[in-house]
């Protein structure tokens, strides 16, 4: 007959099942860089997305965006151009693949 799990037993099962939740963390700094010159999408922590090319990274990671589109609630806003948006409003930024359009990336 099966044996009941042992506490050790749960304990490793648990920490297994963590272990592949758990994401891989990313250094900013060359991720940053990496993207430099490339297409991005940045969300602000208050729900506007701006899709663009990204120019250039500070060391606060104040990040600079050129032929900025504006996102509200999916929406397309307006075009802005040239962007500064200050590091700490982005809830998050990601690259949109080489092969999609900006335009088409969502």
């Amino acid at each position: 007959m099966d044996q009941p799990p042992t506490t050790k037993h749960i304990a490793s099962k648990r920490l297994t099942l963590l272990e592949l939740n758990a994401t891989v963390p990313v250094n900013p700094k060359p991720f940053l860089n990496n993207l430099t010159g490339k297409p991005v999408i940045v969300k602000l922590k208050w729900g506007m997305e701006y899709k663009g090319y990204l120019v250039s990274v500070d060391s606060y990671m104040n990040l600079q965006l050129a032929n900025t589109e504006e996102y509200i609630d999916g929406q397309f806003s307006g075009n802005l151009g040239e962007i500064l948006i200050r590091c700490n409003n982005v809830m998050y930024m990601r690259g949109v693949p080489e092969d999609t359009e900006i335009e088409d990336a969502e």
